[in-house]
Formats: structure tokens, C-alpha cells, sequence
């Protein structure tokens, strides 16, 4: 007889942190309440999706290197704020009680988590805000991350954030991956001043250090992962920008919490709002959602037909 499994669990993780874990037939997630930062999610196979850093530190006020960090309400150096802001380094709260969400999962796996502004937050950005935060893993072990903003300011003030899920994917060779769905898009290139390009390639493939904000991208984007004939598909709603990062071997060297190696199991490509921050008056709710999913992936001549993953 097969023992009913949790859907829902809190239990301590590293450092004695809480975390929240998911359970679906054969797949799973873990999300750590300090930065509601999701660290794990397996597939049907106990394989690992996501990439954590053998390095990352799991104590505030260190964000976690890896899995999918929440960069609210400042993307990367875009603004005042320390780099990507403070919400992947506060500890958020499981929503008992949430207001009702426009999409009803089957899914018996997720949970509701919220971040308030402390006093400490209100001086160093002055909005009262709430933060909502569903993270469910659906039934066939797709991972589904929905945020809720809502300006809460009584001032009558509105106010501007810009944001971002920084998933980082698990690859086994960031030299035999590709990500399409990005071609012929125009980019800010990082390592360039933010300078405007377009993009060239039929695909995006990886030699050498890569940090741009792809813009006005579309709903579904893919990254074909050539040694473990998987693909991973990204579907994202109300975040119109993508940013893909890999820091490769010299910046890899630079960053303390990130193995000297580990640049090559990783990559990030984040659904995002950074080119035109998402402004909010009293009142106002935003709403942003990512859902990752994978699938096997057939080559044919060393490529997978980008009809059927982005068609699908």
C-alpha cells in the first residue's frame, strides 16, 4: 500500500531556516521562507532542475547563489537600491488566508507566501507595498511562480518598481546549450553600458560571458540542453523582457559564493519587466507569472525543431 504523500510541508533546512516543501506524484520543490526563494525542483526521475552553487551561503543577509532568487523592487543596479533589491533577502510569511487567485490550479501543491515593508525597508524605499506570492507545482511537475503587487501606500503616492525571476536552470555543458525564441530581438548588453543591439544568431549559444535584457520577448522562450536531450520551456505572463546571464570562467572566479567551475552547469534566463519599470498608484495590483516545464527533447542534425517546443 502506497503511503499518501504531503503535498504541503514546512521543515528546517540548511542553517535551520524554514522552508516549504512541495509534492506532486513524482516530482517536488523546496522554497525557503527567508527570500521566498525557490531551491529545488525535481522532476518525476529525482533529477535536479535548478542549479544552487555548492557555494551559496544560506544565512541572511546573504541572497542564495542559485535556484530562482525574487528581484523586486530594483532589477540588478537599476535604480538607488543595493543590487536587486531587498525582497530575496527578507524572510516572507506563509499566506494562510490569501485573496482569491484568477487561475485555480488541480494542483493540490503550493503555497501562498506575502511580504510586508518593515520600518527598516521604509526608510531605504518608501512604499508600503504587499507582496503576494503563489509557487504551485502542477501535476505533471510543471513549476508555477505568481506574483501580486499592490500598492498599499495611504499618501496617495505611487510608486515604480522594476523586477525579475533570476531562475538559474541546470545545465550539464553551458557550451552545448541553446536558447531560442530570442532571435532577431533587440538587447541591452550589460558588459556594454546598456548599449542597444540586435541579435544576430538563429539561436543563442554560449563562449564566452554573457549579461543582456532582451526586450519585447515573446510569451514562451526555450533552452535546449544537447547532452541530457532535455528542454526546458519558460511561459511567462505581464514580464516582457528576458535577461540571459552566464558569468563564464574569469567573473565565475570573482564571485565568492560560485564554485570556480560552476559557471558551466549554470544558466540564467529570467523572465523579467526592466526596460519600462511597472509603475503603481494607490491601490493598483500588479501581476506577474512564470511557469517552467520540461520536455524530452529528439535531435535531428544536432537540433531540435523549434516549431514543435515553441509551437506547443
Amino acid at each position: 500500500m502506497s503511503i499518501e504523500k504531503v503535498p504541503v510541508e514546512v521543515v528546517k533546512g540548511i542553517n535551520g531556516l524554514d522552508k516549504v516543501v512541495l509534492r506532486e506524484i513524482r516530482s517536488s520543490a523546496e522554497i525557503y521562507l527567508y527570500g521566498a526563494h525557490v531551491t529545488s525542483w525535481k522532476n518525476d526521475y529525482g533529477e535536479e532542475l535548478l542549479f544552487v552553487s555548492n557555494k551559496a551561503i544560506f544565512k541572511p543577509p546573504k541572497a542564495i547563489r542559485g535556484g530562482i532568487p525574487i528581484c523586486f523592487p530594483q532589477f540588478s543596479s537599476h535604480g538607488s537600491l543595493d543590487q536587486h533589491g531587498f525582497a530575496r533577502n527578507r524572510v516572507w510569511s506563509v499566506d494562510s488566508d490569501p485573496p482569491p487567485f484568477p487561475t485555480s490550479s488541480a494542483s493540490k501543491a503550493f503555497v501562498d507566501l506575502i511580504l510586508k515593508p518593515s520600518e527598516d525597508d521604509l526608510k531605504i524605499w518608501p512604499h508600503s507595498f504587499e507582496f503576494r506570492l503563489r509557487i504551485t507545482l502542477g501535476p505533471g511537475g510543471d513549476l508555477m511562480l505568481t506574483s501580486r503587487i499592490r500598492n498599499t501606500n495611504t499618501d496617495g503616492k505611487q510608486f515604480t518598481f522594476t523586477f525579475a525571476y533570476h531562475t538559474y536552470f541546470s545545465v550539464s555543458d553551458i557550451s552545448e546549450v541553446r536558447v531560442e525564441g530570442l532571435e532577431t530581438l533587440d538587447y541591452l548588453d550589460n558588459l556594454q553600458n546598456k548599449e542597444r543591439f540586435t541579435e544576430q544568431g538563429d539561436a543563442i549559444t554560449f563562449e564566452s560571458e554573457v549579461d543582456k535584457i532582451y526586450l519585447s520577448t515573446p510569451t514562451k522562450i526555450a533552452i535546449l540542453d544537447h547532452e541530457k536531450k532535455r528542454t526546458y520551456v519558460i511561459r511567462k505572463d505581464g514580464l516582457p523582457d528576458a535577461v540571459v546571464w552566464n558569468p563564464w570562467d574569469k567573473r565565475a572566479k570573482a564571485i565568492v559564493d560560485l564554485g570556480d567551475d560552476e559557471y558551466k552547469h549554470m544558466l540564467c534566463v529570467e523572465a523579467a519587466a526592466v526596460e519600462k519599470p511597472i509603475t503603481l498608484k494607490p491601490g493598483e495590483e500588479w501581476r506577474g507569472r512564470q511557469e517552467i516545464s520540461t520536455v524530452a527533447s529528439s535531435y535531428c542534425s544536432g537540433q531540435l525543431d523549434p516549431r514543435k517546443v515553441l509551437g506547443s
